[in-house]
């Protein structure tokens, strides 16, 4: 791996045919999670915020209307779990640091750059003093910062295996960006560290998180589909620069599957609860064009599963932006148009309504997917529980890759081996953040 510094790298709308019928459906993320799988039960908040629960009384009928929700309380600042954010780049400037000023029981507690001047700037803006912004040389000084329970991992995938260790090796629990690492070694490497250490670790799946996503979960597990038949997905994007690092088979492992395809892979596993057994591929690299040198432009790949479910998905770093999934039975359908983004989500539910095909598109209040999924790590740390996507979770995701790969190598089926023990945490608790 190549002697860089991470600073360098530039960081219900329903249709029925005819025009007689029309339905629409929109309701909070709390009120439209309880209309899709009733006797859903809210988690508890920690006592630090419950003590200040503020609870008025309705003023509409909660028999006919959508009972209002007053927001669930926050912690304390002081009580708040801590994190260090590692890697001031575009996800971390643009998305996480904005996202724990939304949290409500997480806070920035500590900034890890090579570019001090530039930490410095945005230590102020988030209310941290200079002892807060530490370097990578002196990374292992967070350890005498009890301010910071949580180092949260924002740099190129090639780096993870590393940072993950040294903040295991310190005492601190590990929040880690996908794709996990670059090899399945790699990540049984940041498991055992973390193991060894008795520090949790959590893979930012933020679509497992995302209120759409538990629904269609939910719809699932409540057999509203019927049994899963198929899942189709897409996920594109036209990249830029050729010298950006996600083009550097180091520090990337690839190209559009580890970055924007693993939506897609991750997607069919959790959405269907399944595990496939098998993989074919296909990867596209032009020769001529000098953005990928080093990692494919594109893969298409089918997963097949035990039960007899299939995934058929693409990704691309040459096609316009277009993020979009859906998957099926036989009672019905459910998809995403836009999906995998950080915002504007559209779902749509697809079933027989009053004999007719009908359409459904949900919609609900925003959420910020970086806030639920940070929180969701503070209440695994405040409770001592599992996360529910643990590094396991991105250990298969990996090998599944590697299978993806080695089928587009040999041009031949690649079967994968299920994982064992668990891989992945109780379900999300579903407050209204």
């Amino acid at each position: 791996m190549p002697n860089i510094k991470p600073e360098d790298i530039p960081a219900d709308n329903a249709r029925i045919p005819g025009p007689t019928r029309r339905i629409f459906l929109q309701r909070s993320a709390v009120g439209l999670a309880a209309a899709v799988a009733t006797g859903s039960a809210w988690a508890e908040a920690p006592a630090s915020a419950t003590e200040n629960a503020v609870k008025l009384p309705l003023i509409q009928d909660p028999k006919t209307e959508q009972a209002e929700e007053t927001p669930d309380p926050n912690s304390s600042p002081d009580d708040r779990v801590g994190y260090a954010i590692v890697g001031l780049g575009r996800l971390s400037m643009d998305q996480i640091l904005p996202a724990l000023s939304a949290c409500k029981y997480s806070r920035v507690a500590a900034l890890v750059s090579g570019d001090r001047d530039k930490a410095r700037k945005v230590a102020r803006q988030y209310g941290l003093r200079e002892t807060d912004v530490f370097d990578y040389q002196n990374f292992e000084r967070l350890a005498d910062n009890p301010r910071v329970h949580v180092v949260y991992i924002v740099l190129p995938n090639g780096m993870h295996k590393e940072y993950t260790v040294r903040a295991a090796q310190i005492g601190k629990h590990v929040l880690c960006e996908k794709p996990m690492a670059t090899s399945a070694a790699d990540c049984q490497a940041m498991i055992s560290a973390c193991r060894q250490a008795n520090r949790k670790l959590m893979i930012a799946y933020r679509s497992q998180y995302e209120p759409m996503d538990r629904m269609i979960v939910k719809m699932v597990q409540q057999g509203k589909l019927g049994p899963l038949r198929e899942f189709i997905a897409g996920n594109s994007q036209n990249v830029g620069d050729p010298s950006q690092w996600r083009l550097k088979k180091a520090l990337a492992g690839g190209g559009a599957l580890p970055d924007i395809g693993l939506y897609a892979l991750n997607a069919a596993r959790f959405l269907s609860g399944e595990e496939p057994f098998e993989a074919t591929a296909t990867t596209t690299r032009p020769d001529d064009d000098p953005r990928f040198k080093e990692v494919e432009e594109s893969v298409h790949f089918v997963l097949r599963f035990p039960s007899g479910f299939t995934a058929t998905c693409m990704a691309s770093y040459g096609s316009h932006e277009s993020r979009f999934f859906r998957l099926q039975g036989p009672q019905g359908w459910a998809e995403m148009d836009p999906a995998f983004g950080y915002n504007g989500l559209r779902l749509r539910y697809g079933a027989l309504v009053d004999g007719k095909n009908a359409v459904t598109e949900i919609t609900i209040d925003p959420n910020n997917q970086f806030a639920r999924e940070i929180d969701h790590m503070s209440q695994c740390v405040i409770s001592n529980a599992i996360p529910h996507t643990p590094g396991e979770e991105g250990l298969q995701d990996q090998r599944i890759m590697e299978a993806i790969y080695e089928s587009a190598h040999t041009g031949a089926a690649v079967k994968i081996a299920r994982p064992t023990g668990v891989w992945r945490g109780p379900e999300p608790s579903e407050e209204t953040f």
